[in-house]
């Protein structure tokens, strides 16, 4: 082929993949800021004890999947190509938004259909992720992979808040032209990458390590499955991680990713290539990578908390609109991302990937110091400079750590290289919610029953209604603040309500008393939560700045250089 048709194809498959990791990660974060209307519109009351877990899953079953799957379906596009197992993502990925876009279910049925289709969903996004950067890599030379793959992660990191501002606007029209967005995009994308990718890399035929994939498959979803379980309200106590349900699948699922690390020494083709840990760039960026999702994606959930739940209607928005004003709010983070990622690609082509990914870490941590430094009732401007400061830094990591990640690997383990790299960033943000709801959880636990009861009482509540709803789960509470939600007149009841008189009935039921009762415990939370995202921050710098000089695999050994 020659120079110019090689050229042309580059970007082919840079614009290709863009798009696919683009819809893929957009359809991570668009339901989330969705589920108001949704849960509305399929008549399901998302606060009530039971329905808890359907919220939970609607967020939580698309982000298992595609970290239970990447490592499978990168080592399988290894196997039998990386383009057929990425077109087969965009077929897979536009027929569940369909079904998605028609439940014909109501409540508790219609929360199923969606969960399922969302798997499903998942399923398609997870062939498109784990097979895009190996893609890429394919078809750049060494000196450009850094802005091609920068362009590609920083769209994808980006389109997890894009997702918030679509889904708010989207949600005003219908809830189901959430999902209707991506059919037109998911039949583009087919009929583009069909047409004109083709499999630059030569598939390495092998037989399927099936011990390896079910055992790493159980044992995330029971490991991840526990955590959701363990954000929920167990017995009396506020979250469930003393549930023996919960320690029982994460004890199983330990064990089965111990039996899956042993099965991978001692198979033929292992799916997860172990040796790969031996290359320090591949190890260190990988670290790095997992413990900045974790922090990410903690920060993007309480962001949203602190937005819908509190700033917003303390500054008069109304509930239904907080979703959406939310996502605007944000915008100054995707900024961020889209303005350093690809500057900081091609900065890392030339001067390698050390330098930017750790000062991109160490401004995300400066960046979480300077939120836990503001007040629950901030200035917009010093909130708004801080996420600016933080997308930046995100923008700096992202691109150089992938890139280092990926020409650091051989040719023909890209595929699984890709999928690893994109299990530990899909698991952290998962982990992230665990263990980010658990914090905030144990810290409103600590306060908010006897913030409450005062609150409740001094505006005409009996003493002993106040003292029952300050005993239900702070994950009730949480979620409400979390959906843009004024729980006091459910919580209450029209009994209640109809006995006290007009104005502070009014009171309880309008748009500040809620988030200013919450907000001093919010912040107890926030302060625990912020503090660890930090630390993680500077941790994953470490590991970062340990990943040693610029390192590219060869055929014929490696090459390093500073």
């Amino acid at each position: 082929m020659t120079q110019t048709a090689d050229t042309r194809y580059k970007w082919v498959a840079l614009s290709n993949t863009t798009l696919g990791v683009l819809m893929s990660a957009l359809d991570g974060s668009i339901v989330i800021i969705s589920l108001p209307a949704i849960f509305r519109g399929i008549g399901l009351d998302p606060l009530a004890p039971g329905n808890i877990g359907y919220l939970l899953w609607m967020i939580l079953g698309y982000l298992l999947v595609q970290a239970v799957l990447v490592v499978t379906l990168g080592r399988l596009g290894d196997m039998f190509g990386r383009v057929k197992m990425y077109n087969l993502g965009f077929v897979v990925f536009s027929v569940a938004s369909v079904a998605l876009s028609f439940d014909p279910f109501h409540a508790a049925g219609g929360a199923l259909w969606l969960i399922g289709w969302r798997v499903v969903q998942a399923v398609g996004g997870s062939m498109l992720t784990a097979n895009s950067a190996a893609i890429l890599t394919d078809a750049f030379p060494a000196a450009q992979r850094g802005m091609a793959l920068g362009v590609n992660q920083i769209t994808a990191l980006a389109g997890q808040f894009l997702g918030l501002v679509v889904g708010g606007l989207l949600a005003e029209l219908d809830w189901r032209a959430v999902f209707w967005v991506s059919v037109p995009f998911g039949v583009l994308g087919t009929v583009w990458s069909i047409r004109s990718l083709r499999e630059a890399g030569t598939p390495n035929r092998a037989k399927v390590d099936w011990g390896g994939n079910v055992t790493f498959a159980a044992g995330t979803a029971l490991v991840l499955a526990a955590i959701t379980y363990g954000i929920q309200p167990h017995g009396g106590a506020a979250t469930g991680w003393g549930n023996p349900w919960v320690l029982g699948g994460i004890g199983a699922g330990v064990l089965l990713l111990l039996l899956f690390g042993v099965i991978e020494t001692r198979v033929a083709a292992p799916m997860f290539q172990l040796s790969l840990f031996r290359i320090r760039a591949f190890a260190a960026g990988n670290i790095a990578a997992l413990l900045t999702s974790v922090a990410r994606g903690g920060m993007q959930f309480m962001l949203i908390i602190w937005l819908q739940g509190i700033w917003l209607p303390l500054h008069g928005y109304d509930y239904e609109q907080t979703p959406l004003w939310a996502g605007i709010h944000l915008l100054p983070l995707t900024a961020g991302f889209l303005v350093a990622g690809p500057v900081s690609g091609y900065l890392s082509d030339r001067f390698g990937a050390r330098p930017l990914a750790t000062g991109g870490l160490l401004l995300v941590a400066a960046a979480f110091l300077g939120l836990l430094a503001l007040p629950v009732d901030f200035p917009y401007p010093a909130f708004a400079a801080l996420l600016v400061v933080s997308g930046i830094g995100q923008g700096m990591f992202a691109a150089p750590n992938t890139s280092a990640i990926m020409s650091s690997v051989p040719t023909e383990q890209r595929g699984v290289a890709s999928g690893m790299r994109a299990t530990f960033q899909n698991s952290g943000t998962s982990l992230s919610i665990g263990v980010f709801f658990s914090l905030m959880i144990a810290g409103l636990a600590s306060s908010l029953p006897q913030t409450l009861t005062g609150g409740l009482q001094a505006h005409g509540v009996p003493a002993a209604v106040a003292d029952g709803v300050a005993q239900l789960p702070p994950v009730s509470t949480l979620f409400a603040a979390f959906l843009g939600s004024n729980p006091v007149g459910h919580l209450l009841g029209p009994g209640v309500l109809s006995g006290l008189p007009a104005a502070d009935r009014a009171t309880l039921t309008g748009g500040e008393f809620f988030p200013r009762l919450v907000s001093g415990p919010f912040h107890h939370g926030l302060v625990v939560v912020f503090t660890a995202a930090a630390v993680m921050a500077v941790v994953a710098a470490v590991a970062s700045a340990s990943r040693g000089k610029r390192y590219f695999h060869t055929p014929e050994g490696s090459k390093e250089n500073r």
